[in-house]
């Protein structure tokens, strides 16, 4: 690392301690000639791979665009839209690749996005699965219908073995 005052091309590290995120390193460095201090954040790289084969940053700021013009109009907050490109970031990253297909960024946020809200999933998945006809929503809104049952089911289930646990039963 080289020092932003003098350009040495040496620095040696005083202290480390993780950021406030987990996801990043920040390092208190000393330059061995000119002896002041300056810090660094060193965070592991990720790359997206677009369609096209170019390979750019994954920001999330992007994630956020995306998704915003899917939550028009719906109650869905900014801090809303940052927790969503958060959890599709820690998804991404927890496969420990350090690029990773666009495609595969757009399956990413499709899950969170459903938990965050159907109507802004519908649209997001519309256009990202490329729906060509009224059926595709059907299908869409039979899954989502389906998905809704499985975790009312299985919520009901919890309950029931909550109640069998505590001693509640009807018998």
């Amino acid at each position: 690392m080289h020092c932003p005052f003098c350009r040495h091309p040496d620095s040696r590290v005083v202290d480390s301690r993780t950021s406030d995120d987990g996801m990043s390193i920040r390092r208190r460095r000393q330059c061995p000639a000119c002896g002041r201090r300056f810090s660094t954040i060193e965070t592991a790289s990720l790359s997206v791979v677009k369609r096209g084969g170019v390979v750019e940053p994954f920001r999330r700021d992007k994630i956020i665009a995306g998704v915003r013009k899917a939550c028009q109009g719906r109650p869905v907050s900014e801090q809303d839209l940052a927790l969503l490109a958060q959890r599709v970031e820690e998804t991404i990253r927890s496969t420990g690749s350090s690029e990773v297909d666009s495609h595969d960024v757009g399956l990413a946020i499709l899950p969170p996005l459903r938990d965050l809200d159907e109507v802004a999933y519908l649209r997001f998945a519309s256009v990202y699965r490329n729906f060509a006809s009224i059926d595709d929503f059907e299908h869409a809104v039979e899954a989502l219908r389906a998905a809704r049952v499985g975790h009312a089911r299985a919520g009901q289930v919890e309950t029931d073995a909550s109640a069998v646990d505590a001693g509640e039963t009807d018998a």
